[in-house]
């Protein structure tokens, strides 16, 4: 089995994504011309986000301003309907307070987000919450702020302020872990090839899920999704070319 290297390599690519690239062909620093680099130009994606921060489990934070009771609490969510179950579940927790205000960030670049005043004031509650959660850089997160009123009014700047310290407050208190989306990549290529494939793949801190044996080695491969295509490179050239490659998500 022969494949074509149909390689391109980019230089710095995945530490500041300032892309200067090396035909592995003809060892210059343009791809310009080679047939056999040509083909992967418009193949590796540029700025490459793979990575966001959420918190761990769901916590709950409590205070008391002026009277007024305000109860955070932050969740972990991965979608849309994750925020509406566990909002429905608050508020049947809560099913007495005066108000459940919220915001919630989705998606890897947080470009979904949502957040609600819960009948407090235009501006005086979800927003302050939203900020919070920018603030710690989170996305897949939700966070309610339950308010048991004390008689007390707190004015619209007193309620930026209350809403805004007690989403801090458990946003602060909550464990941060940094979630990565993975590229899995299914390998093809001869025994002869199999230690200087495996020496590859443990060096790109790649994982192995899956292995079958026929004529050929058939890999089952995941890796950080901006290091995929490094791994395609690599995997071509420890092979001299001798490998078959299909990204399956």
């Amino acid at each position: 089995m022969k494949i074509v290297s149909e390689v391109l390599i980019c230089k710095k690519y995945f530490e500041n994504f300032d892309c200067v690239r090396i035909c592995t062909h003809r060892k210059t620093r343009s791809f310009d011309g080679c047939p056999l680099c040509v083909l992967m130009v418009n193949l590796l994606p540029y700025n490459m986000n793979d990575e966001y921060k959420t918190i761990a489990a769901r916590i709950r934070y409590e205070t008391k301003v002026r009277g007024s009771r305000f109860i955070a609490s932050a969740l972990p969510v991965s979608t849309k309907a994750d925020t509406e179950r566990f909002l429905a579940e608050i508020r049947k927790e809560f099913w007495d307070a005066t108000h459940n205000c919220f915001a919630y960030k989705l998606g890897v670049d947080g470009s979904q987000f949502r957040f609600n005043d819960d009948g407090e004031p235009g501006g005086s509650a979800g927003k302050p919450i939203l900020s919070s959660i920018e603030k710690h850089g989170l996305t897949d997160v939700l966070v309610v702020v339950t308010r048991y009123f004390g008689g007390t009014k707190l004015g619209v700047g007193g309620l930026v302020r209350a809403y805004g310290d007690a989403a801090e407050a458990v946003l602060t208190k909550a464990e941060n872990v940094t979630t990565y989306i993975l590229q899995t990549i299914e390998a093809t290529f001869p025994h002869s090839h199999i230690s200087n494939v495996m020496h590859a793949v443990s060096r790109m801190g790649a994982r192995i899920v899956e292995t079958a044996y026929d004529e050929d080695v058939h890999l089952t491969i995941t890796i950080r999704r901006s290091k995929a295509e490094e791994l395609k490179a690599v995997l071509v050239n420890h092979t001299s070319g001798n490998v078959a490659l299909k990204s399956t998500g």
